[in-house]
């Protein structure tokens, strides 16, 4: 049962990655990455079927990642901790990410300031869907 979860876990989470993808990097906020330097990004096709298999294992580690840790995360009911673990796996994954890619390569820092507040909400709510889904 616990498997069956994660799977409905990571298909749920990479559903909600492809459509907030949709909303903000390929529509609301599309003129960040117009900004200079423009020859750090690839042209713009349509994401091969591996992109989405990539994306659907890394949702699925995600939601195991939190099964194995939900006990010990911190707060009172399923939705804090699962905004908890975003909060966390932001705090781990994000940010040391986004100093490192400001720190050594040529990305505008616009951009690396809009990943890192998209991340502290993107991922929080990722993490509450997992722990909706969880349940106690």
């Amino acid at each position: 049962m616990k498997l069956w979860k994660i799977f409905i876990a990571a298909i749920a989470v990479t559903l909600f990655d492809m459509v907030v993808a949709m909303l903000t990097c390929c529509s609301l906020f599309k003129w960040v990455y117009t900004l200079e330097p423009t020859f750090v990004w690839k042209p713009f096709q349509a994401p091969s079927p591996l992109f989405y298999v990539g994306s659907f294992m890394l949702t699925f580690i995600l939601a195991d990642v939190y099964v194995i840790l939900r006990k010990g995360i911190p707060g009172s009911n399923k939705y804090l901790r699962g905004l908890n673990y975003g909060l966390c796996v932001w705090a781990v994954g994000v940010l040391p990410g986004m100093f490192a890619l400001y720190s050594f390569m040529t990305v505008n820092p616009t951009v690396v300031v809009y990943w890192t507040l998209l991340g502290v909400i993107q991922i929080p709510l990722e993490g509450l869907i997992i722990a909706t889904i969880f349940g106690e």
